[in-house]
């Protein structure tokens, strides 16, 4: 076995020395916004991608496991993921480049590298810093820092798609943790956290781009924001961003973001996260087929406002949240063997199960495929809920195709069948 996995990994590293990086761009033209990669459109069919093994928390690294560990996790999941066409995932620093490479050479799946870029706080000289100051001085050193070395490391790995800087950090300006929280209503004082705490955040992001890109010019820089929250500000801190992403939880339609972004900052929108539990809080049991109908609605939008199909054209891609339960995100250090039913915030866009005064969110069921126990090795089975199957056909269609044109992309959706999903995952 010690034999058979020491030539795996001079496999990998021999594979990974000989194999050419791609050439990733944006491209913008009367046609719209794209992404393309050596001269090829592409359009990003992603998913949110994370291992916890259940009784775990953000603390855990599958990194930190051997390689054949790693190398059974990945061999399990990614395969999942290329049969519903997944083609990139979303991950975060601290993932090795040789595993990138892995994923994208057995699998084609490129990954976007996400920093978080102090959005759960820093370390500064040695001292925990749990609220980031982006006016500081010695955090812009600390983050720039970062990623100066962050690109260094990574320009030429195969698989890399992108960098993506933060997630959803303008809300973070506001929370003092990282679980999610019923935001603020009052506009004054939006405003006033968005020009003292924002406006240095992103001008920083913006001076973070341009470094990364002075050194690597083979693949974008992305940022994610929460919703359109400061877009304003955005749009005169950050000309040097590649793309827009962002986390947007509206429901079963993204509204008028598409526009909005259009009007007021001109760049690509890529949905970093966007989802729907499969929880039904009014009923408090499982609901798949309420899930299935808020990602089918969401897919059908993003392929619809594609570059060259008529409407606001600038539409890339996006990263469905997620693709396995969370077992921890509810108290996120209690209960880690629990599955948590609790809702923890509300959301009007998703009127199926919200009970006028009462919360319907449930972090901890957002998985398009649920969780099973953990074996001796430290790993877990998938089982797939009926998003996973609703999804795997609405990613068979390619908006760039010849031929493609809206009403096509309507009679595609139209013919995916919600409750054929349902069936389908209750046969699994």
């Amino acid at each position: 076995m010690k034999k058979k996995l020491l030539g795996f990994v001079i496999f990998l590293f021999t594979a990974v020395a000989f194999a050419q990086v791609d050439q990733v761009s944006v491209l913008q033209n009367d046609q719209g916004s794209k992404l393309v990669i050596n001269g090829e459109d592409f359009m990003i069919n992603g998913m949110n991608w994370d291992y916890f093994p259940i009784g775990t928390n953000f603390s855990y690294s599958l990194w930190k496991q051997s390689d054949d560990v790693i190398k059974a996790a990945l061999d399990s999941e990614m395969g999942l993921l290329k049969n519903m066409n997944v083609n990139v995932i979303r991950q975060y620093t601290g993932v090795p480049a040789k595993w990138i490479a892995y994923i994208y050479m057995n699998y084609g799946i490129y990954t976007m590298l996400n920093h978080s870029f102090g959005r759960y706080g820093l370390t500064i000289d040695g001292a925990w810093v749990a609220v980031t100051d982006y006016s500081d001085p010695r955090t812009q050193e600390l983050l720039l820092s970062e990623m100066d070395n962050l690109v260094k490391n990574y320009k030429n790995t195969p698989g890399l798609l992108m960098y993506l800087l933060g997630n959803e950090n303008n809300y973070g300006l506001f929370w003092a943790g990282a679980e999610t929280e019923d935001f603020p209503d009052d506009e004054e004082e939006k405003k006033f956290i968005g020009e003292k705490r924002g406006r240095p955040m992103y001008k920083l992001m913006n001076d973070a781009a341009v470094i990364m890109k002075s050194i690597d010019s083979s693949h974008p820089v992305a940022i994610c924001n929460g919703d359109v929250l400061f877009l304003d500000i955005i749009a005169e801190e950050c000309k040097d961003v590649d793309i827009f992403g962002t986390n947007t939880y509206r429901g079963a339609s993204f509204g008028d973001m598409f526009d909005v972004v259009k009007e007021q900052l001109n760049k690509p929108v890529l949905f970093t996260e966007f989802g729907a539990d499969a929880f039904n809080a009014i009923k408090n049991t499982e609901d798949q087929k309420m899930q299935a109908y808020y990602l089918v609605g969401n897919w059908k939008e993003i392929y619809e406002n594609a570059a060259g199909l008529g409407k606001a054209e600038n539409s890339i891609g996006g990263f469905t949240f997620q693709f396995s339960d969370g077992w921890w995100k509810f108290g996120q250090t209690k209960n880690l063997d629990v599955h948590d039913n609790n809702a923890s915030w509300a959301n009007g866009g998703y009127s199926i199960d919200l009970a006028p005064g009462d919360n319907n969110m449930n972090e901890e069921w957002f998985g398009i495929c649920a969780k099973g126990p953990t074996n001796q090795r430290g790993l877990y089975d998938l089982y797939p809920r009926a998003a996973y199957y609703a999804l795997k056909e609405a990613h068979k269609l390619n908006p760039y195709d010849e031929g493609v044109t809206p009403e096509f992309i309507k009679n595609h959706f139209k013919d995916i069948e919600l409750m054929d999903a349902v069936l389908r995952a209750r046969g699994e």
